[in-house]
């Protein structure tokens, strides 16, 4: 008898192949039939009316930073109500193992500034009674509703081995020999791989370069050189050139790791626009360098513009502005008093407007800001409206109604700078980079910038966006890049098709109707903390290992998740 059987779907299987109709049976976890529609007869414990329906293999989002959170909501909410099966966690360097208790303090402080976690849901909600890489990701064995692995984070590695030391500092022979041996371990204990990062925007809660920027590149080959003695790893690193242009020495340094490493490095995360395509296409020009030499390097992207959220709580980009540190690090209820003081202001004002802001001086073309989500009745009406509509409806100035509406939030008003609207061609230019061997769709963040984002609508955004509204890619290939391109490039084995004897992770979903609901703000994390959250519209269900999480929009409760181990599926 089957467990499950789906009856009459539209099986898009994640190959690329055509979408056809068919039944589609599960049994212990696995796809053990895929007849055509009608002849798939034997009997099931759930049968489910697939028709008019799409069936297709579950997501696979390869830069997540649900590394904390799982360990409060075995979910990985939002990411599986957007179709998300499986999650790649411990990017960008930062990982809270192999690291334990006696690291706490930095890495939630770090996690915090750097990855926009709240100190309050990481205090709450992390036991820290974890001692190794080993120890850890037992404590996710059998309890977690997705498929999740876990690449070590290089900034972890350094704090357990350099303390204090690991910031600023270069690393010592013998260190680099200890952090060898302490990367080897986690490795052997289920570790996907390393993840470093160079990026310059990244920054401990002290204002410090995190750990990782401090390597020199004989400590990162070195790290590198332990993945060649370990099948199925990867590499994920995040650039000092990410955001612009690749220095020579970058592009030597990609292609030196994946030879070191034995193994595909992935970095995170390529912008794409099509009124400056020299700069993807200088990027992505890595990656031949590396196909010459024997490497290979693929750039993450992403599946639909870059969305950012602000506000004047957090401070993200406004303590930037000249002038605006000081006031961004004063308490909130000291902050909106002093937002009742005309100079004050005038002063935050005549700074973000300051040659001495340079590009972030765009960022006073106050009446550009779109309000996006408000709180306080007195602010009822105005979601969706530029400062510039309400500033000439109240016969007053934009960043006079900014600070009225902001303070009658709490500071609490999200704000959409309107920095990355899209421009002519951009959906086009997206698509052309998607078809590019040289990519991966990917780099949604999600788990972080929780104050700032909801990444897990990358994936019901391509789907929406660039399948049905922009029409610039089939169902069929985004389902494969979203699906077997990632499982292939982290030797994800069995998982990333609907295919008879694989795994069946799988989602259910409305061709018409699917897209990322609405994002709001939620009260919803440890010790009371906010997130940006989004659920979505046409997802069905998901399935993880042939069993439901997903349910018309809602958690059933089911854990069937697997933790993803080096040598594993």
């Amino acid at each position: 008898m089957l467990d499950v059987r789906f009856a009459g779907a539209t099986l898009v299987d994640g190959t690329g192949a055509p979408a056809r109709l068919a039944d589609v049976g599960v049994r212990h976890g696995r796809v053990v039939a895929i007849r055509d529609p009608g002849a798939l007869d034997e009997p099931a414990v759930q049968h489910v009316d697939a028709t008019g329906l799409v069936l297709a293999p579950g997501f696979v989002d390869l830069h997540t930073h649900y590394d904390a959170q799982l360990c409060w909501d075995p979910t990985a909410s939002p990411s599986p109500l957007h179709g998300v099966t499986t999650v790649l966690g411990g990017n960008c360097g930062f990982t809270i193992a192999p690291a334990g208790p006696d690291h706490a303090d930095y890495l939630m402080r770090m996690l915090a500034r750097v990855e926009g976690m709240p100190i309050e849901a990481l205090s709450a909600g992390l036991a820290w009674d974890w001692n190794s890489f080993g120890d850890w990701l037992g404590g996710l064995e059998g309890s977690i509703a997705v498929n999740a692995g876990f690449l070590v984070g290089h900034s972890a590695l350094r704090r357990v081995v350099m303390g204090d030391d690991a910031i600023g500092s270069p690393a010592t022979p013998e260190q680099v020999a200890a952090m060898v041996a302490l990367l080897r371990r986690s490795l052997n204990e289920g570790g996907l791989g390393l993840s470093t990062s160079q990026a310059g925007t990244h920054r401990d809660r002290d204002g410090n370069p995190v750990p990782s920027r401090a390597a020199g590149r004989d400590e990162l080959l070195a790290l590198a050189g332990v993945l060649a003695d370990v099948p199925g790893m990867s590499v994920s690193l995040v650039p000092a050139g990410s955001l612009g242009q690749f220095s020579d020495d970058e592009v030597r340094l990609l292609t030196d790791l994946s030879l070191a490493s034995r193994a595909a490095v992935n970095w995170n995360v390529l912008g794409v626009s099509a009124g400056n395509p020299a700069q993807h296409e200088h990027q992505l020009a890595a990656s031949d360098h590396a196909t010459a030499h024997g490497a290979t390097v693929v750039a993450l992207t992403l599946p639909h513009r870059m969305q950012m959220r602000l506000s004047l709580r957090s401070g993200f980009l406004f303590d930037s502005l000249p002038g605006w540190a000081e006031f961004i690090g004063l308490p909130v209820p000291e902050r909106i008093a002093a937002l009742g003081d005309p100079g004050v202001r005038r002063r935050l004002d005549a700074g973000a407007r300051s040659d001495e802001a340079g590009l972030l001086r765009a960022l006073a073309d106050w009446g550009r800001f779109a309000i996006v989500e408000t709180f306080d009745p007195a602010n009822a009406g105005l979601e969706g409206r530029t400062l510039r509509d309400v500033a000439a409806e109240r016969g007053g100035d934009p960043f006079d109604v900014l600070c009225d509406v902001v303070v009658a939030d709490d500071l609490r008003t999200g704000l959409d700078p309107r920095f990355m609207v899209d421009q002519p061609g951009d959906a086009e230019a997206r698509a052309a980079v998607w078809a590019d061997p040289r990519t991966v769709i990917g780099g949604s963040d999600a788990g972080a910038h929780l104050d700032m984002m909801c990444g897990a609508v990358a994936t019901t955004s391509l789907l929406a966006e660039g399948v049905r509204d922009h029409q610039v890619i089939s169902l069929e290939e985004a389902v494969r890049q979203l699906t077997d391109v990632p499982a292939r490039l982290y030797g994800l084995d069995g998982r990333g098709q609907v295919r008879e004897g694989w795994h069946a992770d799988l989602v259910l979903f409305d061709p018409d109707t699917v897209a990322p609901g609405p994002v709001r703000t939620r009260d919803d994390l440890p010790g009371g903390a906010a997130r940006l959250y989004a659920e979505s519209e046409g997802i069905q269900s998901v399935w993880v290992n042939g069993s439901a999480i997903v349910r018309d929009g809602a958690f059933t409760g089911s854990t069937p998740g697997t933790v993803l181990r080096s040598g594993g599926t």
